[in-house]
């Protein structure tokens, strides 16, 4: 037995615990090692296992090697050899779960125990603390080839193959201490590489690694992987010695002092300086070395003080966890991280101690995040990404704290470090950005006066819910026998009257908060206490039945008076979806893992696309109900708890959060393969919920903020259809509503308050995913049109519910364009039902953005035509004679009128001529009614429209004279004045050109005007008509136009040819060019001439030199105009001296102006 193990002299460093001092060996016994029974492969299966072995194992595995030594004075070899050879690792999953993310083995469970220790336990006693890994007698074996799943590129998958092909060996192992040498083949850039390989275990666990290879990362390499499995799968190739201190006591004088001169030879140049160092200090008779017994040997095992954990570089988790926030969930991180939480999660399933270990590592490197202190100075929420990463990260907390077998001072070092947390300003809210309203995880409901000032509300972090989940513990009796025996039950003579802890069946329930209740489940699952989980999750169940049954029973007493009301203010304050600790999720997934079907010998190593579960029924344990298994009950809590009525909660995070993790239930009741059972399941749970009233979403009357129901049940109307559909119809029309948007809400019910319910008091709502709500409201009504096509009644019956409760017209476009496009397949006529019900559809969005500014109004007018047109000619000609509801006049006449008058539409319903006279007379009418209300923007389409009809067009004609004084723009003039024109009218195209040069101004300096061309043009046309018609025109031309070269070029046009060349039948021309000494040109001449003198002056006041020279050839070209006249070129004279005397100070200017003129 070794002495003097704490008196280690300073001068050397303390070694590590593996190197604990050892002196006295223990006598040796008969025997070379392992012998039959032994427990090797090959070796265990022809005859049981020795009690030596047996004991070896347990103690090997429990005890430290210290404890044995002093527990007894000898120790014979034989068993000191099967205690060492029994400390390895026995089990693969183990050596997975440190080389690998998610390592799995399909549909094994944790150990089974009852955690608080109660007698007569049906699964045995509990496994102590955080230890313990393996199951006591077995060795696993895992990852045989063809084994292990798809992962080649990780070290567990690689350390197969090495070991598979031979590259272990030199396998030695030395007490508790083993080495060997792994050789990596070469390959085309590599040359092959030998790795020594060195491995220190203690009790089952390895807690020390050291490879040649230099790897740096949180798992164990390639290398340490395949010497391990080496070790496991071969045990019997493997050289075993007892600790080098019991081979030492075995020499004489010179065999140590040979020993010691061959190992300096041997690596004279690493260990030469530390031998003679430790020799000086051994000499020394006063050294502080020589004051102990005994001396280091790093094969001896661990001490009884040493932590019996696994080996974890604590470095190399904190530096990853670093890396990967400083990505900002780019580039896989937050991939990264989540895998890191699994991984937490399977070492807490294992009863590692390093998953609160490595949880605490990961949570300092959050919480020391620069961006969380940047954040909160910017005012800004952090991303979804990293959102959801911090509430993993706290509903992992409460696991730990949960954990049925933690000693008191762990949860007290854990309560002390959250509450650090908790209290640091950079720590995330619990809700995001606002306080919450969330009771206590402690706190049982009913609560009261929640509804409190948002000022007043504690400060609640992402670690809250595990501070206060410190202050839970598992002594309650009743808790204890519920996951302690699959068939604790009331006795039958106790089953009358009321029970807070039995059903009236007799059992067991769990009364308690139900998100605090279910994370219990979560915590035992977590910690390999798979069967406690589902016995406690089956009495929550039973709870929750319990509890809906009395609320049905209390809404018949008030239904009379909530349906007189139609609205009540009863709800949850608490939703269970989406809420931090997800009670539903968790239920819903400990009850279908019992049920999974996989091969027992697959292990996920975290790469590769994972398999669809599949599932099996399997009856629930000690249920009297011999139908019932854990599937159905998965099913059914899962539809009860997204069926709850509560409150949206404020916050766009908790809002968002509620909308992610009902899709993420809806999906995992998606993989459920419905069968009778579980289609009875979901008809029962159904028909429940659309009679429990304001306890439920889908009752007859819920509160105006409650959380809407489309999601769930677009999932319920898919599963019933088959099997019940006009249940499936009457839960789809149900939850068609959205009450947040009605106009006005009632006062409502006083309610009574019940178990998780509180009165709301109203208030106007901030709903942040209000948008994705309605979208999920448009998929369900989309999801019964596809489903009710053909069925007239039922396709009545669900466009009435969408035009009732969807108060989004572009939603209502969307679910028009989607029956219009079921209704007419390619290959198959088209489904008239479903195509008035689009057009139904499309005539509510016409009169919705009628009076609204909507971008896509033109898309949903011409689509409206397109459907009009394929449901046939009388829903044409309804919404034609209708327009003025559905259509604004520009709409109607341009687009409308002009579509369904269009040649392509008349070969499209193949009328003949009474119908296409029927459809013309509609679309006249309409376009008189249009250019009387609209004249402006109309009255063209309105001519163009009834150019067939003489009365019509005539009619039209009169309101745009009549329109032309008052309301129409010179543009609008002139555009049907062309139009005019071009059908042969000059009379009365002359007539509107007259009209519009009234209303036309054009400045001196707009020589680019875009009417321009149209006076040019109406002065072309009048000079066409006859020297009157330009008579007429030019004192309009000269009153409205000052441009100067725009008369100019008028004037010149008029003087080319001679006037009356259009040939108005009954006029006579004479075909002579009109002179500009007489009327009517001489009143345009002196216009021009003027328009030049003031243009010139105005252009003079504020020029330029660079403009100068365009000035002279401004000056030229007046002067063409000026010769015109008798005394042109005098009057041209007396301007430039005139410009001369005004101007001369612009003296370069003056120059050029004698330069060019004199």
């Amino acid at each position: 037995m070794a002495e003097g193990r704490r008196e280690q002299p300073p001068l050397l460093s303390l070694p590590p615990a593996s190197k604990r001092p050892c002196l006295r060996p223990a006598p040796r016994g008969p025997g070379p090692g392992p012998g039959h029974g032994s427990g090797l492969p090959g070796s265990r299966y022809r005859s049981p296992e020795s009690l030596l072995d047996c004991a070896a194992k347990a103690v090997a595995e429990k005890w430290a090697f210290e404890r044995v030594e002093e527990r007894f004075e000898r120790i014979p070899e034989p068993v000191q050899r099967r205690i060492v050879y029994w400390s390895f690792p026995r089990n693969e999953k183990e050596i997975c779960m440190y080389s690998s993310f998610q390592c799995r083995v399909a549909g094994e469970e944790g150990p089974s125990a009852a955690t608080g220790g109660t007698a007569g336990a049906a699964s045995g006693a509990p496994a102590a603390g955080g230890g313990g890994g393996s199951a006591a007698g077995t060795t696993a074996t895992v990852g045989a080839p063809g084994a292990v799943g798809t992962g080649d590129g990780l070290p567990f998958r690689r350390g197969i193959r090495l070991l598979e092909t031979g590259c272990v060996e030199n396998v030695l192992q030395v007490g508790f201490h083993l080495s060997g040498t792994v050789t990596e083949p070469a390959t085309s850039s590599e040359p092959e590489v030998t790795h020594k390989v060195a491995i220190s275990f203690d009790r089952c666990k390895i807690t020390s690694v050291t490879c040649g290879c230099g790897n740096r990362d949180i798992f164990y390499c390639a290398h340490v992987v395949a010497l391990s499995l080496y070790r496991i799968r071969k045990p019997e190739q493997v050289k075993l010695r007892l600790p080098i201190s019991e081979t030492l006591f075995q020499m004489n004088r010179d065999q140590l002092q040979k020993l010691v001169q061959y190992l300096i030879t041997a690596h004279h140049t690493e260990v030469l300086p530390t031998a003679q160092k430790l020799a000086d200090e051994i000499l020394s008779s006063n050294s502080e070395i020589n004051q102990v017994h005994g001396a280091p040997d790093p094969t001896a095992g661990a001490s009884i003080d040493d932590d019996n954990c696994w080996h974890l570089d604590e470095d190399q988790v904190r530096e990853q966890v670093k890396q990967f926030l400083s990505q900002g969930g780019y580039y896989g991180s937050g991939k990264q991280l989540n895998s890191m939480f699994a991984k937490v999660r399977e070492m807490l399933r294992m009863r590692d101690s390093n998953g609160a270990r490595m949880l605490t590592l990961i949570t300092e490197q959050f919480m020391a995040d620069p961006r969380l202190s940047l954040w909160r100075q910017q005012g800004t929420g952090m991303t979804d990404k990293c959102r959801q990463l911090w509430d993993e990260l706290g509903a992992l907390w409460v696991c730990v704290v949960l954990n049925p077998h933690c000693k008191s001072e762990e949860k007290s070092g854990w309560l002390k470090q959250l509450k650090k947390w908790g209290d640091m300003d950079v720590c995330p809210l619990e809700d995001g950005n606002y306080g919450s309203e969330l009771p206590n995880i402690t706190n049982a409901l009913p609560q009261s006066n929640l509804a409190q000032d948002s000022l007043s509300r504690p400060r609640r972090t992402v670690f809250s819910r595990a501070v206060e989940a410190c202050d839970l513990h598992w002594q309650d009796s009743h808790l204890q026998r519920i996951i302690s025996s699959d068939f604790y039950m009331s006795p039958s003579y106790q089953r009358e009257g009321e029970s807070l802890l039995f059903n009236p069946q007799g059992l067991p329930l769990w009364l308690d908060h139900v998100p605090t209740a279910c994370a219990r489940v979560d915590a035992l699952r977590s910690h390999g206490y798979s069967r406690e989980a589902l016995r406690l999750a089956v009495a929550i169940i039973n709870t929750l039945r319990l509890q809906q049954q009395r609320q049905m029973d209390i809404y018949k007493h008030q239904k009379k008076e909530l349906l007189q009301r139609g609205v009540t203010s009863t709800t949850n304050l608490e939703g269970w979806v989406g809420h931090p600790l997800d009670p539903i999720g968790c239920l819903f997934v400990t009850l279908t893992e019992t049920c999974r079907v996989d091969d027992d010998t697959t292990m996920d190593t975290g790469d590769g696309e994972p398999r669809p579960p599949v599932y099996a029924h399997v009856p629930v344990w000690g249920s009297p109900d011999s139908a019932e298994s854990y599937l159905t009950l998965a099913l059914e809590v899962a539809l009860m708890g997204m069926g709850q009525q509560r409150i949206m909660p404020e916050g766009l995070y908790a809002q968002d959060k509620v909308c992610r993790n009902e899709e993420q239930i809806v999906a995992k009741l998606q993989e459920l393969e419905l069968d009778d059972l579980l289609v009875q399941t979901l008809r029962k749970q159904a028909l429940q919920l659309l009679e429990a009233g304001p306890f439920s979403g889908l009752g007859e009357v819920i509160h105006r903020e409650s959380v809407p129901m489309h999601t769930f049940a677009k999932y319920l109307f898919s599963a019933l259809l088959p099997h019940d559909a006009d249940l499936a119809y009457k839960v789809a029309l149900r939850a068609m509503r959205l009450p947040v948007l009605e106009s006005s809400a009632g006062s409502g019910d006083v309610g009574h308050p019940h178990h998780g319910i509180s009165i709301v008091p109203s208030r106007y709502p901030r709903w942040f995913t209000l948008g994705h709500l309605e979208s999920q409201q448009c998929e369900l009504a989309s999801t019964m049109l596809t489903a009710a096509k053909g069925d007239m009644l039922r396709l009545r019956t669900v466009l009435e519910a969408i035009q009732k409760n969807i108060h989004s017209s572009s939603l209502i476009f969307k679910l028009a364009q989607d029956a219009f496009k079921i209704a007419t397949p390619a290959d198959n006529p088209p489904d008239i039902t479903l195509l008035n019900v689009a057009l139904e559809l499309g005539l509510q969005v016409m009169r919705m953005t009628l009076s609204t500014l909507n971008w896509r109004r033109r898309e949903m007018v011409r689509w409206l035509v397109t459907c009009a047109t394929e449901v046939g000619l009388r829903a044409l000609v309804s919404i034609l004679q209708s327009w003025y509801t559905l259509f604004t006049p520009t709409e109607a006449t341009s687009i409308v009128a002009a579509t369904v008058m269009s040649h392509n539409t008349i070969l499209r319903l193949s009328l003949d001529y009474p119908q296409r006279e029927e459809l013309a007379s509609c679309a006249r009418t309409l376009a008189l009614q249009c250019a009387m209300k609209d004249p402006q923007n109309c009255a063209l389409s309105a001519l163009t429209l009834c150019e067939k009809d003489h009365i019509a067009f005539e009619t039209a004609y009169q309101i745009v004279i009549d329109a032309a004084s008052t309301g129409m723009t010179y543009s609008q003039l002139f555009t049907i004045a062309r139009y005019m024109e071009h059908r042969g009218y000059p009379l009365r195209s002359f007539k509107l050109a007259s009209l519009a040069m009234t209303h036309l101004n054009l400045a001196y300096n707009q020589d680019t005007h875009p009417a321009i061309n149209d006076v040019l043009w109406a002065c072309a046309l009048s000079h066409s008509l006859g020297k009157n018609e330009l008579a007429a025109i030019i004192p309009l031309v000269v009153k409205s136009v000052h441009c100067a070269t725009v008369l100019s070029d008028i004037l010149r046009r008029c003087t080319m040819t001679a006037p009356g060349l259009a040939g108005i039948p009954g006029r006579r021309n004479s075909g002579k060019l009109m002179s500009t000494d007489k009327a009517p040109l001489r009143q345009l001449l002196d216009a021009t001439i003027s328009a030049y003198i003031n243009t010139t002056h105005s252009r003079l006041t504020h020029i330029s030199p660079r403009h100068y020279g365009e000035f002279i050839e401004f000056l030229s070209k007046a002067r063409v105009t000026f010769l015109l006249a008798q005394d042109g070129h005098i009057q041209f004279d007396q301007f430039i001296d005139n410009l001369k005397q005004i101007y001369k100070g612009k003296k370069k200017l003056m120059m050029l102006v004698r330069e060019r003129f004199g």
